[in-house]
């Protein structure tokens, strides 16, 4: 057996896996305010919040966007010091990340509207998760939200949670969607009710993603693994 070859391989699977490249987005470094329809940071491009047109568990409805029946298609980063004191295991302290029209100015907060938000990657991924804060109960019960991976706009994997349904005033509740094992380059958040589309309360911290190389990278990386070994024979 070729001891070079053996030692080379080994460094360029080390290496090829030390280019796989998690990255957390905590907003915790912005300011609080509103961010647009389309906002990119850290990796992600985060647009198309609340565009579509949707029934809560009520009968009540909505429409798509930020219209006078819509739920606001803007992004806010929101100041919620006073949730991470109360429940400080939750998330990232002191930003988290949530839609709709309004925010509250300083440490206090609203856990703002959310149907849907895109979120297209700038690398491909194999792994993300996402802390999410909701209200559940109350008129929110029997929301389902989904987390699906996207490639090339088909849906490659999928996360989901049901909003509890006990009735009475409603209440915060905390989760985690996740997809992983299979190669995605966008992320779908969405709410459901029934065959409908739907919607409740929510912030999101915490948006984890494992970036993989490019198979350009791999190819080069393989390439000049093979270069070495010729020059060692």
């Amino acid at each position: 057996m070729n001891t070079n070859l053996v030692c080379i391989g080994a460094v360029a699977l080390m290496s090829a896996s030390a280019m796989a490249d998690i990255s957390v987005s905590n907003y915790d470094d912005l300011s609080e305010a509103f961010y647009g329809e389309t906002f990119h940071y850290n990796g992600v491009t985060y647009s198309d919040v609340n565009n579509v047109d949707g029934v809560f568990p009520g009968g009540d409805t909505f429409t798509a966007g930020g219209g006078i029946t819509g739920l606001g298609n803007t992004i806010i980063v929101e100041n919620a010091t006073l949730l991470y004191n109360d429940f400080p295991s939750w998330g990232s302290a002191n930003n988290a990340l949530t839609f709709g029209t309004s925010f509250v100015v300083g440490d206090n907060l609203s856990i703002g509207a959310l149907s849907a938000v895109t979120m297209t990657l700038d690398s491909v991924s194999d792994f993300a998760s996402v802390e999410m804060a909701y209200l559940e109960n109350g008129p929110w019960g029997g929301i389902e939200y989904h987390l699906d991976a996207m490639m090339g706009g088909n849906v490659v994997g999928s996360d989901s949670l049901t909003l509890s349904d006990l009735g009475g005033r409603d209440n915060i509740a905390f989760s985690t969607l996740s997809v992983g094992g299979v190669e995605f380059d966008s992320l779908r958040l969405y709410g459901s009710f029934g065959s409908d589309n739907s919607g409740g309360r929510a912030l999101l911290d915490n948006l984890t993603l494992n970036s993989v190389p490019a198979p350009g990278s791999l190819a080069l990386l393989l390439g000049a693994t093979g270069f070495l070994n010729r020059r060692r024979r």
